[in-house]
């Protein structure tokens, strides 16, 4: 943003001279001039009424005037009422994109030693369940914010909490036990966590013909569901699993085995990772042992029963239970322990959970009661907090086995690629394996383009159809907006034609022209506002726009065939730079761009 900030300069001295008054930068508010008005940025004298004491269009006019006189980057102005619209010259836009061309990182903050922590926690999967489309959303959100973060200079660790051990899982495990006849990933032919999912959606079949039997003979359903022998069964599986039974503990270890593998594909081919794994088997314990410590200290309270709780009315909230009367654990007191573990493990500045907004009052909650027991960090947690993701048919149910399966959406949507890409013959004349390259490329650029284009607060509904979509705000467009850069660039070097380190100052550029440059400029600001608000929609945003333009610029304009060759020579660099920011702003949403397509 250099243009702006020797604006801002040149703005204050004009302040100096015209009214003999001192400003700071930040006293100067300038911002980019609208679409319908002529000129790049936009001064509003309203700020400056109280030092010039004249109305804002004298204001505007006598400080235009100025400018145009003695500030050699402006070109022109106009007045519409108290803001002053300012276009800037030529050589001013040339200047910048040399500048800009000089710096392949430009809008990347690098990591140093000396920068601030983030561990950004994302997916959180359990080990009954296949991760599906709810937990597509969480991963490439907390993914993409993990790498805007580290574009911002910030040390990032990745990390993931599996949820491997309570009531949930001990209802696949005793399902498999009942009806399972020793299937296997291998003998049945699927993957692991497809396998032990299929015996969770089993365990709710056979829990519900349970109920509906015990009614019909009479007893209510609340009634029926304390009788249940099956969930009886299922309880005193998980008490014996945290009583350490050997045979319950093998076959935990050997189901969660079969479903690791399985997530591992899933994941890879999400393009998603993680630097550090925590296991809620290995910090629940963690967890009991603060909510004791919390119990003896007189922090919590324990009822009749036996079970442990939290009194959250000083807070204005409600009582909550910390540890049910058997003993056993509960997502909040597994939380706290992880937290401990964590801190223990790594000096974090900044712990982010990219958890759903239906949490918002489990968080709410988490950071109250760390702070309760002590723990400096507990009123600095970050809940990234964001909308649920449907598709038009409504919402998932995972018990009822409703739910959109990532694999098999994943594998929808390259496939759906493979067929738009070829009815629009983008793959004539390459081979199989390219064909398939340029399928997963564009089908995954698809799926996560069109889920991380949303603001993460807002629910949404994510369309299949509508993502590949080659036309519009969608990721296909934008990576084919860089793969026609590319052929550009290609048949500029077969021409001999070498792209310049200087431009030639002296040429007058288009309007359309001067506001590309402004546009790729922009790219530090966007990166920065999506790191500082958490919001890495503004990336989509910003992106697709800069596609937009250059697209039309494209239409308008000619590049090689260019006969002044200055002219030409420049409108190549704009679209190297272009395609250079398109490939970094995606790669921040983990999507590839093809170099041809």
């Amino acid at each position: 943003m250099q243009i702006e900030n020797n604006l801002q300069e040149i703005i204050i001295r004009a302040i100096k001279e015209l009214y003999h008054a001192d400003m700071e930068a930040s006293q100067i508010t300038l911002q980019k001039t609208k679409k319908e008005f002529k000129g790049h940025y936009t001064l509003v004298t309203f700020p400056l009424l109280k030092i010039s004491r004249k109305k804002p269009e004298d204001t505007a006019e006598e400080i235009g005037d100025w400018l145009a006189e003695n500030a050699g980057i402006v070109s022109g102005y106009n007045v519409i009422k108290g803001f002053l619209n300012l276009e800037i010259a030529s050589k001013a836009w040339l200047g910048l994109l040399e500048g800009i061309d000089a710096q392949p990182e430009y809008g990347f903050t690098a990591v140093t030693d000396a920068a601030p922590l983030y561990m950004v926690e994302y997916s959180s999967p359990n080990t009954n369940k296949p991760l599906h489309l709810g937990h597509v959303r969480n991963n490439l959100l907390g993914h993409s914010l993990c790498e805007v973060l580290a574009a911002n200079g910030k040390r990032v660790v990745k990390t993931n909490i599996v949820n491997d051990r309570g009531i949930h899982i001990c209802k696949s495990m005793l399902a498999w036990q009942k009806w399972g006849n020793g299937e296997t990933p291998e003998s049945s032919g699927k993957k692991g966590d497809h396998l032990i999912g299929d015996y969770y959606v089993l365990f709710d079949k056979k829990y519900k013909e349970e109920l509906a039997s015990l009614q019909e003979e009479g007893i209510s359903k609340e009634d029926a569901e304390g009788q249940s022998q099956l969930m009886a069964e299922a309880r005193e599986m998980l008490r014996k699993w945290e009583a350490g039974d050997k045979e319950t503990v093998n076959l935990w270890e050997q189901m969660n085995a079969w479903v690791y593998a399985g997530f591992d594909e899933t994941y890879h081919r999400m393009g998603v990772s993680f630097d550090k794994i925590y296991y809620e088997s290995q910090t629940y314990l963690a967890g009991k042992e603060e909510v004791l410590r919390g119990l003896n200290e007189g922090l919590f309270y324990r009822k009749e029963d036996g079970s442990v709780w939290a009194d959250l009315t000083p807070y204005g909230l409600d009582h909550k239970l910390l540890l049910r009367a058997d003993g056993t654990s509960v997502y909040m007191t597994q939380d706290i322990g992880t937290a401990k573990l964590r801190f223990d493990d790594y000096p974090i500045d900044t712990m982010i959970y990219v958890v759903g907004n239906e949490q918002n009052y489990h968080f709410q909650v988490l950071s109250i009661l760390l702070d309760m027991l002590g723990f400096e960090f507990g009123k600095g947690l970050v809940h990234f907090s964001y909308g649920m993701v449907e598709l038009p048919e409504g919402k998932m149910k995972s018990r009822e086995g409703t739910v959109v399966d990532a694999d098999d959406l994943m594998a929808e949507m390259v496939e759906t690629a493979r067929e738009t890409s070829k009815e629009l013959g983008k793959l004539e004349g390459i081979s199989t394996e390219e064909a398939d390259k340029i399928a997963e490329m564009v089908g995954m650029g698809a799926l996560k383009y069109f889920i991380l284009k949303v603001d993460p607060k807002k629910n949404m509904t994510f369309n299949p159809k509508e993502s590949i979509d080659f036309n519009g705000n969608t990721g296909p467009f934008i990576q084919y907006t860089h793969a026609r850069i590319q052929s550009v660039l290609r048949k500029a070097g077969d021409q001999g034609i070498s792209l310049p380190e200087k431009l030639e100052k002296k040429l007058t550029l288009s309007e359309k022209e001067e506001g590309l440059v402004q546009l790729l400029s922009e790219f530090d600001a966007v990166v920065k506002q999506a790191g500082a608000e958490y919001n890495v929609s503004l990336i989509g945003n910003y992106v697709y726009e800069l596609a937009k333009e250059f697209n039309q610029f494209y239409h308008d304009f000619s590049i090689l065939r260019e006969e002044n060759n200055s002219l030409r020579d420049f409108r190549l660099l704009l679209s190297k730079n272009i395609a250079l920011t398109i490939k970094k702003g995606m790669k921040l949403f983990g999507i590839e761009v093809p170099e041809r397509m």
